[in-house]
């Protein structure tokens, strides 16, 4: 059976939800395509966050990024929809994502966006 995309991240139980401490992740496959050529953009996404509850499931948070290789989205719009998910799926003290884009044009990108819960 392959594994597909998907726009669900899981999460489970963090075994520690009074002690505060910080996860970091980084995918360096994540792709999506540019609105204006239809060509693919490619960068590095970091996550990095602090956990009350809810840990996100690490391959889940895999799908979740693979399902932006065949949409059209702005380098912007990719990293703040992702923070924006995270926090939604897993309801952190604090969460940080930052897209670093590979050069495009003569022209890297790299956003960066936060939450405090």
């Amino acid at each position: 059976m392959l594994t597909q995309p998907t726009k669900e991240l899981v999460t489970v139980p963090n075994p520690h939800p009074n002690r505060v401490y910080t996860v970091e992740m980084d995918c360096a496959e994540f792709t999506t395509l540019c609105p204006m050529t239809g060509q693919p953009d490619f960068a590095t996404i970091y996550v990095e966050y602090q956990p009350a509850q809810k840990l996100v499931e690490l391959k889940s948070l895999k799908l979740y990024l693979w399902s932006f290789r065949n949409e059209a989205n702005y380098h912007e719009d990719c990293v703040n929809r992702i923070l924006n998910d995270f926090v939604a799926a897993s309801e952190p003290r604090y969460a940080k994502v930052v897209g670093d884009f590979t050069i495009r044009g003569g022209i890297h990108t790299k956003v960066t966006v936060e939450y405090t819960a």
